[in-house]
This record gives structure tokens, C-alpha cells and sequence, in this order.
């Protein structure tokens, strides 16, 4: 039978149409480049840009009020859900806490596969902030990301099969990735996290087909004063060499991690980077109190195909109060003055916002827009901070706004050119910075330089509770040419989620309550909500399917608060993380959490030989980052209600012997005698009966 000539058109047609999308994960830089215009969101950030705004428009304004669950999924983890789902051609993918990786299809929930890397438990213990993951890359037929012990994989799009796998970061070092890569001209982008504990940042560039490291680029100088036969060779060399003094920052490595934001100008060709805090953070223990120390708390401008230097600036010169620059930076053109700039935007933790020129790093301005102590303003003919007196506590104990979560930490921002407002997951979170006199370089433990006895909960009742109302969420929505608020939303909490803005006049964020809402984008006003029951930090994203608009978002509570300041946050069990996605009209009701509920312990007989006076000391120098200071965490268990409490060979098998090491918590033989860990006991014990008396925190004799 002959076929007429357009059946013979229309099949030839459906053939290439066919070839076209039949790649799973069929992602290219032209592809990516023209992302502002298609349906879905083929990256964390969306578009290279990293605006993290959807043209889509079906959920608007007037509609979003019927917006229902269309489809959920519940994952085997229980820890921070922190990634934002990417979904190319129908297919979604996600990552979960510890570095899993799932594919669903994005219209039914049909889970396609999964992929297990198998992170030994015992890394949890080099995670400083939960064992996160904030998602994938996807290139050329493959699903890319970094796992919590260092390794960068890569794997099939269509079957999740591995394709090859490298070791990125020094497994005998406190290395880890939380983060996502990047993916420009065939060259995956990655960093790494671990400066808390002393490590040298770098960021890493490897060939997407091979996994062959193409170049490196170190943010810190070589200790020993020698080239690293790296990119970053000859700007160490020129100038950031000279900005460091002393060898604190030669025994730990000086950190400044890159774990976290990167964006890319394909005008341009300029990668940009955000670099984190020094380790130590006190200057005084790292540079002798002395220096810029180059590249910390920097934003960095690279050349993606070399890793060569163009420009940086220095957010916090000298940093002392972990303040990175490891957050979301976003590209975007504005008018300025009554000119059209084309300009890099971030609002990184030391509570500025700031405004650059991209293309050669200029600072257009810089405003708070969180309360801010540590610093009076920025210089806009220097660009540097004035810094208030006594800030950099050398003399004194210094109370800041914001503190080491900072005014904004992690969680992504988003930029509504629609709207010309840039949308702001910000934080109130005080610290009492205290110069640890004693201080000295503890090999794989947290090495600060400042003592964090100080930031133990006070004993009198209302000094807590006046404490903990000076930690409080906003969502701001930040004029970035006017340099100023134009609303603001109040959250009860401190620790949210990310954003997302889109061309329905919408903003989305989830939040510490377990609430996910969306909010005008003109005004603040809240149009949507719908109960998670679990906490949300991650960002969501939004994509569309057979003229149907879907919202997709990770759930589940976690990271760097969660960890060591729950006791500010609403107290919650670790309830297992969600994918729940939405859509108009969805009518799917999810499965009711079984929340467990957790008994006090009987204390009636306990007893302890420890000593809860030196108790006090060893925990808050030891275990108040996972626990929570007053041992009042309740994420990482809670200790006080820890059955491993009622004996003291038990308490023993996991402080010393590592006998839960596969979960996360490792021996700290390395640091503590079975002496020391019963005298922790035995203050635990004492805060025990304390929160069972309604009592507040304990306060050992002397401690401020």
C-alpha cells in the first residue's frame, strides 16, 4: 500500500519530533540558554541566571486558591529535604538527605528509579549542618551530583545506571558536598563544605563526558607557599597570597568552601562563585587578627573554560563571624540611575544587600536589610565595611545581628522581573562572638577560635524567653535599586524555606510551621496555603505538562538550625521527607503523619559518678553544634529523653565506642576520655530533670 505524500510528511515529522525528546535528560548549554521561555525547569536555579522566576502564568492570582495535592511520594530518609526538583521533558528529578537520587515522571508520580551512593554513616559526623543535599545537574543524556563524602557521579538520565564516578575531595580530611553542581561547556562545576572543622576551599571543574578534572581553583593560599599547579596559581601569587599572616590558617587550611551558590553570564562567559567563612572564624587564632584574607567571604568571577580569574569582592574582609558568601547569588539587568546595568545580586550572611556590576565586579550599593550591628554601613567609595567597635570581640564578649546562620543562610532567594523585587528568605538570629583564649587545632573537630561556653541558654526565665523572641523569620521583598523593603512577611520562626516567584503574580515558600503558601508578588498578601504537617526549607519549582502548570516541592525539616538551635524553633519529631507536587484542582489527599511521641525517661534512681559542673564545659565545647546548647536539641535526638541516658555503659558503646557511627554519630574518642563523656552524662542527667521539672536550662557555677 502506497503512502500519499503527507502521510509520508507527517510520519517523517513525528520521526525527528521523536528523536528530538526521546533522550531522557536531553539537556545542552542552548537548551539551558533559552530555558526563560519554556516549561520547565531544567535546573536547581532554573536558568543560568539562577532567578529562580517561571514564566508560566496558568496559577495566578485569581486561581491559586484552588490549588490541591495532585501527586505525593515518601522517601527513606528522615533528615533536611533540601533540593529543588528539576524536571526536563516530563521527567523530574531529586535528591534526597544522604546524596539519593530519584526520578519520577513528573505528571503521575511514577517513580522511574532510583540510585542508593551508599555514603557511609559515620561522614554524617563531618556534615556541620545535617546530611543535605540540594540536588542534581542534568546534561546531555545524564543526571549529575555530588555526594556527602566528596565523590561526583554520574548517571544514566533514562535508567539511573552509573556512567562513572570520581573522588573530588581528600577522604582522610573532613571534606564533604551538600551542594549542586553546575554544568558549563560540557564542564561540571562543584565545591565543597567543611571549613567548621579546618579544610581548604576550592572549587572543581571535570569534563562531563570522562569525569577527568579539567582545572581547580583554590580560594586560600598553598600553606607551604608553594604553586598548585592550579587556576588559581598566579591571582595567589599577585595578590591574595599577601593577605594572610601568621600559620593559624596553615594548620587548618584557612577554609573558604565553595558549597554552595555559582551562576553563569553565557554573554559574558563568566562563572561566578560564592566562597565561604575562614577557619578558624576568629581571626585572631587564623591571621593574626591582621589581613583580608583573600578569597573568604568573597564572590568570585572565573572563566568556566580554564578557571582563570577576572575579578572578585570581598563581602566581609577578614571575616570573623562565619559570615559566607556562599549565598544564592542571582544575575539580572537593571536600571540604575537611569542607566541599564547588567548586575550580580546577593544578600549573603553578614546581612547586606549588595549590588555589582558583573561584568568587572564594581559595587553599585550595599544596604541592610536585616538589623545589622557588627557594621555601620558600607563604604561605597571603598567597598568595604565600617565596622562598629569591639566588634571582632579581641577584648570582649560581642553580642552581633546577625549571628553565624546570618540574615540569610542557604535557602534560594528568587528575582521577579515582572515585579523588579528580589525575594528574600531572611532571618533574625543573635550570637554571642567570645575570643576562645585557649584555643587550640583539634584535628576532625568543629576549630572556631571562639568559645561557644557564651552562647549556653541562661538560667533566669524571662532572660531565656527574651533570648528566644529575638529569633524571628521574615520574608522581605527587597527592591534592589531602591535598596529597601517593600513588604514584608513575619514568620514565628527563623529557619524557612526557599522561594520561588512566578509570572502568575505568585510567590511560594514553605516554612518552619509546615505550611507551604503562596503569597502576591505586588503586595505580600497571603493568597494559598496548605498544610505539610513536616517543615519545609527547600525551594520549590514549577513546570507544565499537557497544558497543565504543576508545583513541585521537597519536604522535610533539617540543616543547620534544626541541628544546633532547635530549642528556638518549633520542637518537632524527624518525620520522613516528601516530594509533594500540585496542581489546579488536585484533589489527592496525603497520608497522615504517625507522629511518635518520645516518653521522659524515669530518673527517679539515675546517678552519675560524672562531674555535671565540668559536664557543662565538655558539652557545650563538644556537642552543642548536633545538640543544641543546654543539651535542649531535640533534632538530633533529643538527649534528655535518650534511653542511652539511663546507663552509663550504654552512653559509653556510642560517645566512645561509636556504636551508632552508622547513623551519623561517631565516636569522639579523639577528643573526650570515658571520664570526660560521663561528666557529660551527668550534666545532661541534671538538664533532664530539669526539662521534666518545667525547670529552665541548668547554669554551671561561673558560666556567664
Amino acid at each position: 500500500m502506497k503512502l500519499s505524500k503527507l502521510a509520508i510528511i507527517l510520519a517523517f515529522a513525528a520521526l525527528v519530533s521523536a528523536c528530538g525528546q526521546s533522550k531522557p535528560g536531553n539537556v545542552d548549554a542552548k537548551r539551558l540558554t533559552a530555558a526563560s521561555g519554556n516549561s520547565d525547569w531544567m535546573s536547581v536555579g532554573r536558568t543560568y541566571d539562577e532567578q529562580r522566576f517561571s514564566p508560566l502564568t496558568r496559577i495566578d492570582t485569581k486561581n491559586v486558591g484552588t490549588l490541591g495535592l495532585a501527586w505525593y511520594h515518601e522517601f527513606d530518609t528522615d533528615r533536611g529535604q533540601e533540593a529543588t526538583p528539576v524536571v526536563v521533558d516530563g521527567v523530574m528529578y531529586t535528591t534526597t538527605a544522604w546524596s539519593k537520587v530519584y526520578a519520577f515522571d513528573a505528571k503521575t508520580g511514577a517513580q522511574k528509579w532510583s540510585f542508593d551512593p551508599k555514603v557511609d554513616g559515620s561522614k554524617g559526623f563531618d556534615a556541620c549542618c545535617d546530611v543535605v543535599n540540594r540536588g542534581v545537574a542534568v546534561w546531555k543524556g545524564r543526571v549529575y551530583f555530588g555526594t556527602l563524602d566528596g565523590r561526583l557521579i554520574a548517571l544514566d538520565a533514562g535508567t539511573g545506571k552509573p556512567v562513572w564516578s570520581t573522588q573530588t575531595t581528600d577522604n582522610s580530611q573532613p571534606y564533604t558536598i551538600t551542594g549542586a553542581p553546575r554544568i558549563i561547556k560540557d564542564k561540571v562545576m562543584i565545591g565543597n563544605g567543611g571549613a567548621e572543622y579546618g579544610v581548604r576551599g576550592y572549587l572543581s571543574a571535570y569534563d562531563a563526558e570522562t569525569g577527568k578534572m579539567a582545572w581547580r581553583f583554590y580560594t586560600t593560599p598553598n600553606a607551604k607557599g608553594q604553586p598548585d599547579g592550579a587556576a588559581s596559581d598566579k591571582i595567589m601569587k599577585e595578590k591574595a597570597g599577601a593577605t594572610w599572616f601568621g600559620d593559624g590558617w596553615k594548620v587548618t587550611g584557612g577554609g573558604g568552601t565553595v558549597w554552595d551558590s555559582m551562576t553563569y553570564d553565557p554573554d559574558l562567559d563568566i562563572l561566578y562563585i560564592g566562597v565561604g567563612n575562614g577557619s578558624p572564624w576568629n581571626r585572631i587564632k587564623r591571621s593574626d587578627d591582621k589581613g583580608d584574607n583573600l578569597f573568604l567571604s568573597s564572590i568570585l568571577a572565573l572563566k568556566p573554560d580554564t578557571g582563570a580569574y577576572v575579578w572578585h569582592y570581598q563581602t566581609t574582609p577578614g571575616e570573623s563571624w562565619d559570615y559566607t558568601a556562599t549565598q544564592h547569588l542571582i544575575l539580572a539587568d537593571l536600571t540604575v540611575a537611569g542607566a541599564p546595568r547588567k548586575v550580580i545580586m546577593q544578600a549573603p550572611k553578614n546581612g547586606f544587600f549588595y549590588v555589582l556590576d558583573r561584568a568587572n565586579g564594581q559595587l553599585i550599593s550595599a544596604k541592610p536589610y536585616v538589623p545589622v550591628t557588627w557594621a555601620t554601613e558600607v563604604d561605597l567609595k571603598t567597598g568595604r565595611p565600617v565596622e562598629t567597635l569591639g566588634a571582632r570581640y579581641q577584648k570582649a564578649p560581642s553580642l552581633q545581628f546577625p549571628g553565624p546562620l546570618g540574615g540569610h543562610n542557604w535557602h534560594p532567594m528568587s528575582y521577579s522581573p515582572q515585579a523588579g523585587l528580589v525575594y528574600i528568605p531572611a532571618q533574625l538570629d543573635p550570637f554571642a562572638y567570645t575570643n576562645e583564649k585557649d584555643y587550640k587545632h583539634r584535628q576532625g573537630a568543629w576549630n572556631l577560635g571562639a568559645d561557644f561556653l557564651a552562647n549556653a541558654f541562661p538560667s533566669d526565665k524571662a532572660a531565656l524567653a527574651g533570648l528566644k523572641s529575638m529569633f524571628k523569620g521574615q520574608l522581605i521583598a527587597w527592591d534592589p535599586v531602591a535598596q529597601k523593603a517593600r513588604w514584608t512577611v513575619q514568620h514565628p520562626y527563623f529557619w524557612n524555606g526557599g522561594i520561588m516567584s512566578t509570572a502568575g503574580g505568585l510567590v511560594f515558600q514553605g516554612d518552619g510551621l509546615g505550611e507551604f503558601v503562596a503569597y502576591d508578588a505586588a503586595t505580600g498578601k497571603r493568597l494559598w496555603s496548605y498544610k505539610t504537617e513536616n517543615g519545609v526549607v527547600a525551594a520549590p519549582s514549577t513546570y507544565e505538562i499537557d497544558g497543565e502548570q504543576y508545583v513541585a516541592l521537597m519536604v522535610g525539616y533539617g540543616g543547620g538550625a534544626p541541628v544546633s538551635a532547635s530549642a528556638v524553633l518549633r520542637e518537632r519529631p524527624r518525620l520522613a521527607g516528601r516530594l509533594m507536587v500540585f496542581k489546579l484542582g488536585g484533589k489527592v489527599q496525603a497520608k497522615p503523619y504517625d507522629i511518635p511521641v518520645v516518653p521522659d525517661l524515669d530518673l527517679t534512681d539515675l546517678s552519675s559518678a560524672g562531674d555535671a559542673k565540668a559536664g557543662f564545659a565538655l558539652f557545650h565545647n563538644n556537642c552543642q553544634v548536633c545538640h543544641g546548647p543546654s543539651a535542649s536539641g531535640a533534632y538530633l535526638p533529643d538527649l534528655k529523653k535518650s534511653q542511652m541516658l539511663l546507663a552509663a555503659e550504654s552512653w559509653k558503646s556510642v560517645v566512645i565506642d561509636g556504636a551508632l557511627k552508622e547513623r551519623g554519630m561517631a565516636s569522639f574518642a579523639r577528643f573526650l576520655s570515658p571520664k570526660d563523656a560521663e561528666d557529660i552524662r551527668a550534666y545532661v542527667i541534671t538538664e533532664a530533670r530539669n526539662a521534666q521539672a518545667g525547670a529552665e536550662p541548668a547554669k554551671a557555677q561561673g558560666a556567664k
